[in-house]
């Protein structure tokens, strides 16, 4: 898998992208288009916030089908909250791309990241989209992942290999998170040929065990978007093969969103072992990678685990015993079967300094598990979230 670097970016055939700006807040890239040199599978989840964006509405309508060829966003501007006028953008939008680039309107996608409630500036937009076709690119997918960031402290990238094809992803995402069946923006991208009633299920399944096993600070944005297109252009992959890799993908990027949050420090893994049901798991390792106190503790180098068992107790679930759970910070038991464990808190502090920090808890009570990611709080969160619109 290649990551981090952006000369070892792999991009899979036929893809195109450009990424530009044109003013909708200030002077960064603000605006990409990806597009597939031919028509490709798609398969996307949405977010289930109930005040979905404009283009959350339209893009669920186009990808009906099952195809989509072009992909349009725009940062700095949600497009949320603006009523029949922004749907009536999201459309006029994808009509532009679909005439610079003689394909279907119903093929294109669009997607708006930012501040809710603002108009789109579509005099800007529709400026920015003509003679696009002229200005996409090969291998341009690091700029794409920069234009749609917003308050990303830098781009999300990866890409990897199954059989002869190439899987390439990019997202965005630092604030407003906790998905509920996608999350954020990410785009994916493979010129791997799949069976068509394969897609969407892998997607699901990748994405269930990924990005809506992370969190923020608990908040389901109004956008929240992950798109698989897949072209076909080297042909047939093992679907086995390709949903692991999909998954190593996803999780890359999920880690990253993770460790990229609003103000964070650290990334946080949560692991629930000894869980009855993986509902159980899941349920449970959120509440503690969503603890405020769990999250300041760790961000102060606190190795204050009463904070992880007051988070396990607040799910109120009967079919918890006391004296069944363990507690680790990384390898170290800090309590064990209810009672707490003799340890080196000096060691501790040291550990909980790192930029990576594991919490587990075993409950004792089964064998299904889950593992969840997240991040510390810390002042900069509150700093960038207190004046975002002002």
């Amino acid at each position: 898998m290649n990551a981090a670097d952006p000369k070892n970016l792999q991009h899979p055939q036929g893809f195109l992208s450009l990424a530009k700006n044109v003013g909708i807040k200030d002077s960064t890239l603000d605006l990409t288009v990806i597009y597939s040199t031919v028509r490709a599978r798609a398969a996307a989840m949405f977010t289930r916030n109930r005040f979905p964006g404009a283009p959350v509405i339209v893009g669920r309508k186009h990808i009906a089908d099952g195809f989509a060829q072009a992909l349009v966003i725009n940062s700095k501007n949600a497009n949320v909250a603006m009523g029949q006028q922004g749907i009536d953008n999201a459309i006029e939008i994808c009509r532009i791309v679909s005439e610079e680039l003689g394909i279907d309107p119903y093929d294109v996608l669009p997607f708006s990241t930012g501040v809710i409630g603002r108009p789109l500036p579509m005099d800007k937009i529709r400026a920015g989209l003509r003679g696009i076709k002229g200005e996409l690119k090969p291998n341009n997918l690091v700029l794409a992942a920069e234009a749609i960031m917003t308050t990303d402290m830098y781009p999300k990238f990866v890409s990897a290999q199954v059989g002869s094809a190439i899987i390439a992803g990019i997202a965005k995402g630092a604030g407003m998170i906790e998905p509920n069946m996608a999350t954020m923006l990410v785009y994916l991208m493979t010129d791997a040929e799949l069976p068509a009633e394969s897609l969407r299920p892998i997607l699901r399944s990748v994405v269930d065990r990924t990005f809506n096993s992370m969190s923020i600070d608990t908040d389901t944005s109004t956008s929240d978007t992950v798109v698989l297109l897949s072209n076909g252009l080297t042909g047939p992959v093992n679907p086995g093969k390709f949903k692991t890799t999909l998954l190593e993908v996803c999780e890359y990027l999920t880690r990253e969103i993770a460790r990229g949050g609003e103000g964070a420090t650290k990334l946080i893994t949560v692991d629930v072992v000894g869980a009855k049901s993986k509902t159980q798991a899941r349920r449970i390792a959120k509440l503690i990678v969503n603890s405020p106190l769990v999250k300041t503790a760790v961000y102060g180098c606190d190795p204050n685990w009463g904070r992880v068992i007051m988070a396990v107790g607040k799910s109120f679930d009967d079919a918890i015993e006391p004296d069944r759970v363990t507690i680790r910070f990384g390898e170290t038991k800090v309590f064990d079967l209810g009672a707490p464990v003799d340890c080196n808190l000096e060691s501790l502090r040291g550990y909980l300094g790192q930029k990576e920090v594991a919490i587990s808890a075993d409950l004792g009570i089964g064998r299904a598990s889950a593992r969840v990611w997240g991040c510390d709080l810390t002042e900069g969160y509150i700093k960038e979230n207190a004046y975002y619109t002002t």
